[in-house]
């Protein structure tokens, strides 16, 4: 089962990754901007949060910011918690391609699994985000 895992794990960041090409993303900017929009307004999280969702590391995190905000996609902005720390804020630019490209991206992967019946994802989504939760449990407990 866990060489599936990771085989299938490789195929669909392949398949993304070849999905986004025509959006002019990569998967990590394309994950940073949708954890960004599924934020409530104003759409905001810290360099950390973002990287927790990327399974990124911190740098690897930091390029791929920079790279958005290069695009002027996202901007940094002051935590109004502590002014010491900057979060990282969607621009309008940013939050429509982050729902266009969001879109675009269930629309091809509606195409691209239409085997699967709606009892057959909605089973696959439940028990990957059951394996997701009990992961992110254990990594958080090292």
């Amino acid at each position: 089962m866990l060489v599936a895992l990771l085989r299938t794990g490789r195929q669909i960041e392949a398949w993304l990754s070849g999905i986004l090409a025509a959006e002019g993303l990569d998967t990590s900017e394309y994950v940073a901007l949708s954890a960004l929009w599924l934020e409530p307004e104003p759409h905001r999280l810290s360099a950390g949060e973002i990287a927790e969702r990327l399974v990124q590391t911190t740098g690897g995190t930091t390029k791929t910011i920079r790279r958005l905000e290069d695009r002027s996609l996202v901007r940094r902005v002051d935590d109004p918690d502590d002014g010491r720390r900057a979060l990282i804020e969607l621009t309008p630019a940013g939050l429509e391609l982050a729902r266009s490209t969001l879109d675009f991206v269930l629309d091809a992967f509606d195409l691209d699994i239409g085997a699967l019946d709606t009892a057959e994802r909605t089973e696959l989504g439940r028990n990957l985000a059951r394996l997701s939760q009990e992961l992110n449990e254990r990594l958080d407990r090292r």
